[in-house]
């Protein structure tokens, strides 16, 4: 039976890690005010930022797609781990020992199948580091070599070497504890006449590493005449590895890339090495496969969709370079980002760039770029005859929404007046009002939610949709939990969990009825169960504590959302902020409260008892010698 991982140590491994420590490792994150950070989300595609994590409060809250939770959960949804393979991730991360209750910790038994084939590809690359050290591997030392690349350079990416016999790695792994199963379905061994083998033998490794650094797959060159593989070997599609969702080198180059707002794809594991010992460490490059959406939405989050980022391609000036820069840029409406493209001089890729002319001309390559638009507008043109009226006519049909889908409206005008030089149209303004109305073609198509060749409006960063929940209880419409109505409850629930110090203890003698929506109602019960705002008020666990109060997942989600939500003040909050929310619930709960009576009144008409009569227009005279008190003296009536 699996050992249950002490709760001491789990909470020890929640307080280690901060929550936006490890989000930064998958997103840019860029100040959103109030202490809490802002990015694309992760879980689903989004045009402006509305994932928002309070480093605070340990948590994390899509504004966008619901998703929320702490950094555990985090782990856990963006990598597919169970709760004890994130435990065990967290606490290797952060240094700490695990302790395993129920019968003790069994190595490889206990263990979820991603951190298992996680740890087997990190055993295989601490191997196939070494290797590159033994005689065998003087062909891979010369290959390097040859290419520019010293041994600092090949520990510095990691390269290394598999041995030519058949099963070298296979038996160092089962010696490590693995069984065959889980280097098969690994991808580093393969099924052979007798068992298994070695995927990849007398070949240069290069380890091939998420967004987080972590070893999910190889790519092996080879060395020898006598291998009748293939130049590039790449480990196949496993639990762990999608070809189309790595970028090689993106954990080197994640930084860069979010700090300077640029990327830089070439087409293979030399060139971003050289890339990077050229000073171009944005450089990164796929594996084995075309460029394409996967790869788009892992650079997306790094560029945080900036109009002022850049992503530049770099291709090979022969055709079939051209064919993959065109392919690109069937993908730029994708990006936000400027899209750019350098054509390496004379056939060469930047390794044979650097090898041949110094780091200098690999840094002059990407500065050299031009606009990737500019780039597919003169191919089209080529190919048509501009000689002729019918070919000008053609080339812009063909050309126009090239020119129309330019983000820039400035650049847009200006080559929708280069276009016109390009086809010899002398009218200029004809073109330009062509270009114009796909541009506007475009937009309303966008706005209508239609498609077309027009790349639909970029919206600007605006509030997140207002959700809309049942009411609980009920099987009416759906409530509008941020409507003008619900809006106060809203914020002081809000600074009862994000600043429970400014709210009790008055927060604390409210009764679940001043909470006119349901949903509220409950995460004000379960603020009461965790120990009230008082409590909260000096203690970091008050938040998990009210998160696992709630009921199910829907309200714990609430909690996280109420939690890491930016309070609707541009200023610090302080008391008095708190008291006007505080008031302003108090007497909506009295009107509410007021109304009901004088429809009670209305009801019971000149027949009702006296006696109960006088005693509901007493309420009445106190509800609304309350409201007037509240209404005066604010704060100090409550």
């Amino acid at each position: 039976m699996a050992g249950r991982i002490n709760d001491d140590d789990v909470k020890a491994v929640r307080d280690a890690v901060p929550i936006d420590a490890v989000v930064s490792e998958y997103l840019q994150l860029r100040n959103a005010g109030g202490g809490n950070l802002k990015g694309l989300c992760p879980f689903h595609d989004e045009k402006s930022p509305s994932f928002h994590v309070s480093p605070a409060k340990g948590l994390y809250h899509c504004f966008g797609c619901q998703e929320g939770g702490d950094t555990v959960d985090f782990i856990m949804k963006i990598d597919h781990l169970s709760f004890a393979e994130t435990i065990e991730r967290l606490a290797s991360q952060a240094g700490i020992t695990l302790r395993y209750e129920e019968g003790g910790y069994t190595p490889g038994r206990q263990q979820g199948e991603r951190t298992r084939l996680v740890e087997a590809h990190k055993a295989a690359a601490a191997f196939y580091v070494e290797q590159l050290d033994a005689p065998e591997a003087e062909i891979a030392r010369k290959f390097l070599a040859e290419r520019g690349f010293d041994q600092a350079a090949a520990q510095h990416f990691g390269v290394g070497y598999s041995p030519a016999g058949w099963d070298h790695l296979t038996r160092f792994l089962r010696g490590r504890g693995f069984s065959d199963q889980e280097l098969i379905l690994s991808g580093l061994s393969q099924e052979g006449r007798r068992g298994p083998i070695d995927r990849f033998r007398g070949r240069l490794m290069w380890p091939i590493r998420d967004i987080a650094g972590e070893v999910v797959g190889f790519g092996a060159r080879k060395l020898r005449d006598d291998d009748n593989g293939p130049k590039y070997l790449n480990t196949p599609e496993t639990p762990n590895y999608r070809k189309s969702h790595v970028l090689y080198g993106i954990d080197l180059a994640k930084k860069e890339i979010a700090r300077t707002n640029r990327a830089v794809v070439v087409e293979g594991y030399t060139d971003v090495m050289a890339c990077h010992l050229a000073g171009i460490t944005t450089a990164i490059a796929t594996c084995g496969t075309a460029f394409g959406e996967g790869h788009i939405k892992i650079l997306r989050r790094l560029l945080m969709d900036n109009s002022g980022s850049e992503v530049v391609f770099t291709f090979d000036g022969d055709a079939a370079g051209q064919k993959a820069a065109l392919r690109a840029f069937e993908d730029d409406q994708k990006f936000a980002a400027e899209t750019s493209i350098a054509i390496t001089p004379g056939g060469m890729d930047p390794c044979d760039l650097r090898l041949a002319k110094g780091d200098q001309a690999v840094a002059d390559l990407v500065e050299s770029r031009t606009p990737l638009f500019e780039f597919a507008l003169r191919h089209v043109v080529s190919r048509h005859n501009l000689d002729t009226t019918v070919g000008r006519a053609a080339a812009l049909d063909e050309a126009a929404p090239i020119v129309a889908n330019i983000k820039n409206s400035s650049i847009q005008h200006e080559s929708a007046v280069q276009l016109a030089g390009m086809l010899g149209i002398l009218d200029t303004q004809f073109v330009v009002r062509r270009v114009g109305q796909l541009a506007r073609w475009a937009r309303e198509r966008g706005r209508d939610g239609g498609s077309g060749q027009g790349r639909p409006q970029r919206p600007g960063p605006a509030p997140a949709a207002a959700p809309q929940r049942p009411a609980a209880g009920t099987g009416g419409p759906a409530l509008n939990l941020r409507s003008p109505a619900h809006r106060v409850e809203r914020e002081l629930l809000k600074l009862a969990l994000q600043r429970p110090d400014l709210v009790s203890p008055a927060f604390d003698a409210y009764g679940a009825d001043e909470f006119t929506a349901p949903p509220y109602a409950v995460v004000r019960q379960c603020i009461e169960d965790a120990g009230g705002a008082a409590a909260g008020a000096a203690d970091s666990g008050y938040v998990p504590r009210v998160r696992e109060a709630a009921p199910d997942d829907t309200v714990r989600a609430m909690v996280t959302e109420l939690t890491v939500e930016p309070l609707h003040t541009r200023r610090e909050p302080d008391e008095a902020y708190a008291g006007v929310q505080l008031v302003a619930v108090r007497l909506a709960a009295v009107n509410q409260r007021v109304t009901e009576i004088r429809g009670t009144l209305q009801r019971l008409g000149p027949r009702a008892d006296p006696e109960h009569l006088a005693a509901v227009q007493n309420e009445l005279w106190v509800l609304q010698q309350y409201g007037q008190a509240l209404r005066e003296r604010g704060y100090g009536a409550l």
